[in-house]
């Protein structure tokens, strides 16, 4: 019987700039500059990850949803946040 895919999604650093996360192959770095709501969570809240579809990730304890481009190319995203701008 085949075995159930999963994508996972995995916290790998964190720095006081940025924090990265393994997706299948891929390691992406999240900039806080760019991504203020991951700013002062916790390791343990960074890391609850659920990647529901493989171009989309949500951190439930942060309420934070974002596109897996949104990541790769944050320049194609201008919209900024305001929580901490």
């Amino acid at each position: 019987m085949p075995g159930i895919a999963t994508l996972a999604a995995e916290v790998t650093n964190v720095s006081k700039h940025c924090f990265w996360l393994l997706l299948d192959d891929e390691e992406l770095a999240i900039q806080f500059s760019e991504f203020p709501w991951f700013k002062s969570a916790t390791i343990e809240r960074l890391s609850e990850i659920e990647r529901p579809t493989e171009n989309h990730l949500y951190w439930p304890e942060l309420d934070v949803d974002l596109s897996v481009e949104s990541i790769r190319k944050p320049e194609d995203f201008p919209l900024i946040s305001k929580v901490l701008a």
